[in-house]
């Protein structure tokens, strides 16, 4: 695998350095909630989030974590208005902190994040997510996390990436009824099974994979604006470390090696992404007016006119969810050797 030469590797250098120095300014813009990290023990599994009026999907959220094996949550609330910060202190394992700073300033919340990584993270399997993303992986309703990041040590790998998969209804999502609690797949349970490209982009040593449903319902005329699907959410943590673009791609370049030298996945996992819950074309309309998730939110504002819509995302070629294993036969999930 060609190295980076010496001009790449020093830019690559004081990029992490520069975002490094962000998150650590960026502890003033927290104010602490409820702090319990001093329950934190050597080798528990942790959790970061940023999140935004999430009542609907926290409960189920961490009742999911919890059962894999996350022991503590470190999660930053920005300006929720729909109970979401009394659901979280109520919680005994969330270490919770509010701002009501720019989301978008915040390189969508990963300064923010990058601190607690600094402080809290170092030394500890992390879990890095957004409340519509449930993490899986192969044998994970029998294995949990620590088994998994046992094995992973013992191979010297340091991460797992993972796809995010849109989960959508039947029809659309303002016309299923959900509770909070319930599990969203109970309703979103449907995927697009093919549709998906990817390539290595060479800088970061990354692979960008795009394709889906939303590219199909979204973006079938440019293609190549379709949201980036892959992610890597799950790392052995050292405060040097630095997400750079959301949990896309990290720093040291070589964090970014979900794959083998042969071009194969490793072990991988699926980010179940709920976020056609009911209520979707209400929060894209809420999105679309705050202009706070994307770099550049003009080129998305027909997208979320498109969600505004409550669009049915289901069609002829849609495939019914069932199980890790579904995912793993069609590739879009590796087991490697775990």
């Amino acid at each position: 695998m060609a190295q980076p030469g010496l001009w790449t590797r020093y830019k690559l250098r004081w990029r992490r350095r520069r975002l490094l120095w962000r998150g650590f300014r960026s502890r003033h813009r927290l104010t602490v909630i409820q702090n319990r990290t001093e329950k934190i023990a050597a080798g528990d599994i942790l959790l970061f989030a940023t999140v935004r009026n999430e009542a609907q999907r926290l409960p189920y959220f961490l009742e999911h974590y919890r059962a894999l094996g996350v022991r503590h949550f470190l999660i930053v609330d920005n300006g929720s208005e729909d109970g979401t910060l009394e659901l979280l202190t109520a919680a005994p394992d969330v270490s919770l902190w509010s701002t009501q700073a720019s989301y978008k300033a915040a390189r969508f919340g990963m300064d923010w994040l990058t601190w607690l990584m600094i402080r809290y993270g170092h030394g500890h399997w992390t879990v890095t997510v957004d409340a519509d993303e449930l993490l899986i992986y192969p044998e994970h309703d029998t294995r949990p996390l620590p088994e998994l990041t046992k094995w992973l040590d013992q191979q010297n790998i340091a991460m797992m990436g993972a796809m995010m998969l849109d989960l959508y209804p039947k029809g659309p999502p303002d016309a299923q009824v959900y509770t909070p609690g319930q599990d969203p797949c109970g309703i979103l349970n449907w995927f697009d099974a093919y549709g998906y490209w990817v390539q290595r982009q060479s800088k970061l040593d990354n692979l960008w994979l795009q394709g889906g449903a939303r590219a199909r319902c979204f973006f079938a005329e440019d293609p190549r604006r379709a949201p980036t699907l892959n992610k890597i959410p799950l790392v052995k943590w050292n405060r040097r470390y630095v997400y750079v673009n959301s949990t896309h791609n990290a720093l040291p370049r070589r964090l970014n090696r979900t794959y083998d030298s042969a071009g194969a996945e490793r072990v991988s996992g699926v980010l179940l992404h709920t976020k056609f819950l009911p209520g979707s074309a209400a929060r894209a309309c809420e999105e679309r007016a705050r202009k706070e998730h994307f770099s550049n939110s003009n080129l998305y504002t027909t997208y979320y006119d498109a969600l505004a819509q409550n669009p049915d995302l289901w069609h002829e070629g849609s495939t019914r969810f069932t199980s890790w294993k579904q995912l793993v036969d069609l590739r879009l999930m590796a087991k490697g050797k775990w």
